[in-house]
């Protein structure tokens, strides 16, 4: 027999795996956790129900905030497929706070969940750099710590799945899909956090980190250590996602709800807002695109349940084994999609540079983003509008002095795991669920991150990129002439210099009568 027909019609065991199944999910009003989420609803509608946790915020009730989630423009192929009641009806949403104590979960929600949950997924987590350290613990740790106790009340536990990062453990140059130990006792902290107040927790944030750059690893890390504890008590697993960056292929090419990461650093630079790095241009970071992390996410909960295979409890969701970019190659690239498809009112025509020396960066930096920031801003108070450009540069400097540390080191990350997961993978699967990069265009991808970002995250329709293009062609020239401007100003300057100093000699030599 053919053994392609054979495979063409293989059958999807994965989505077997949660057939009937209860889900929880925290942190599924996330970049990530809404992937899932449309994943879980597009793909696998035999999931008998999905809870999510989720929080008031911005006196926006739980319900108001699952029903402003579903009108976003990733749920309208699933919306369109089954409907926006189906959807409602799928999702059951459980008032609660992972960084209060017990979850602020209510008692009978608490005993639902107790009930019924079979597969937890915890991805609620700060992912911000630079958190203030207690907010950090309470969330990321306390919150881990929290949820760990609710798992171990669940009657019916299959799965416990913890989404951590794989910079995590930054002292290991080479991370092997393991745990390693915490840089401080998890359950000392979380009390010194508890009875502290904010300041006090600040003021002593860089000792108790030590040589951990900052409070995402730092908290990451502790959390890691409390569900190594937990596994000989509740079936648990550590995932590792790399940087996840926007949608690759589905439901919409190039969509985010942030500009976190490279897309953030391209987008800069296409305003014109970025005009240098301090970064070694040979340092590759780890990218991995959001669609194929949930793809991978599914697959490690059917390796564990459905192939009850239960020895890998860490893996690794990275790319460089396969996939290794330079940044400089990113810029590069990124620079010629952002001059097909520039950005809406540009400040300066898309440029700059990196340099692997902080003083020439330094230098980088006063010339050509707090002058210039200045110069425009005195120049729109003279015209009556409010200043903000020195502002703007001054959270680029902020956000430069919390991703240098990243950009100017290297790491690389074991993937066997998601290797053995593949040779398991019939046909179907494998393309149901693609987690390769065989097929990857880096160029199309990015231009699709560009083009997304512009309509969903800086409301630039479509429409409006004639209109961006001419203002590029006028920045080409204002750039231009600043440059010739600029050039001709050190003429002057060296020739002044070296006026002065011929004067000076001709000065000393009369006066020493010689």
């Amino acid at each position: 027999m053919d053994q392609t027909k054979v495979d063409d019609v293989a059958p999807d065991r994965i989505a077997e795996t949660f057939v009937g199944r209860r889900i929880l999910v925290t942190g599924g009003t996330g970049f990530l956790g809404k992937i899932l989420i449309e994943k879980f609803l597009r793909c696998l509608p035999e999931i008998a129900q999905i809870y999510m946790l989720i929080r008031t915020k911005k006196n926006k009730d739980p319900k108001h905030r699952l029903e402003e989630i579903f009108n976003s423009a990733i749920f309208d192929k699933v919306k369109t497929q089954r409907g926006l009641s189906a959807l409602m009806q799928a999702v059951t949403v459980v008032s609660g706070d992972v960084t209060l104590p017990g979850l602020g979960l209510s008692p009978e929600d608490r005993k639902m969940l107790c009930e019924n949950v079979e597969i937890v997924y915890h991805a609620a987590a700060t992912v911000r750099f630079d958190e203030p350290l207690k907010k950090a613990i309470l969330l990321n740790t306390r919150g881990t710590k929290l949820m760990i106790e609710l798992a171990k009340e669940m009657k019916h536990l299959l799965l416990f799945v913890y989404i951590s990062t794989a910079y995590c453990h930054l002292e290991e140059k080479v991370l092997k899909e393991k745990t390693y130990p915490p840089p401080a006792n998890p359950h000392e902290m979380i009390k010194y956090v508890e009875w502290m107040d904010d300041k006090m927790v600040e003021s002593m944030k860089n000792k108790i980190l030590g040589n951990v750059p900052n409070s995402y690893a730092f908290t990451k890390a502790l959390a890691e250590s409390l569900i190594e504890e937990a596994m000989p008590y509740i079936p648990a697993i550590i995932l590792r996602p790399s940087v996840v960056l926007p949608v690759w292929k589905e439901p919409i090419p190039g969509w985010t709800d942030n500009i976190n990461g490279p897309v953030g650093l391209l987008i800069g630079a296409g305003k014109g807002v970025i005009r240098t790095m301090y970064c070694d241009e040979n340092n590759y970071s780890d990218f991995l695109p959001v669609d194929i992390a949930v793809h991978a996410i599914l697959l490690a909960t059917w390796n564990y349940i459905y192939l009850k295979d239960y020895d890998k409890r860490v893996s690794h969701l990275t790319s460089s084994n396969e996939f290794k970019i330079p940044c400089g190659e990113i810029i590069t690239r990124g620079r010629k999609i952002i001059q097909r498809i520039p950005l809406n009112g540009a400040v300066w025509y898309p440029g700059g540079s990196m340099t692997k020396s902080r003083l020439k960066h330094n230098i980088c930096f006063l010339l050509f983003h707090m002058i210039p920031a200045y110069l425009i801003d005195m120049l729109l108070f003279l015209l009556g509008y409010e200043p903000i450009m020195c502002r703007v540069q001054r959270r680029v400097k902020k956000g430069f002095e919390v991703f240098e540390y990243y950009m100017n080191n290297q790491w690389d990350f074991e993937n066997t795991h998601a290797d053995y997961v593949r040779e398991k993978m019939n046909s179907t699967e494998y393309k149901k669920y693609q987690i390769h990069g065989e097929d990857l265009d880096i160029d199309a991808y990015f231009e699709d991150c560009i083009r997304a970002a512009r309509i969903y995250v800086l409301n630039e329709p479509p429409e409006t990129l004639p209109a961006a293009r001419r203002h590029l062609r006028i920045m080409y020239w204002v750039d231009v002439f600043a440059k010739i401007l600029f050039f001709l100003l050190v003429i002057y300057a060296l020739a002044s210099w070296n006026k002065s100093v011929n004067t000076l000699f001709t000065y000393c030599v009369s006066y020493l009568g010689l």
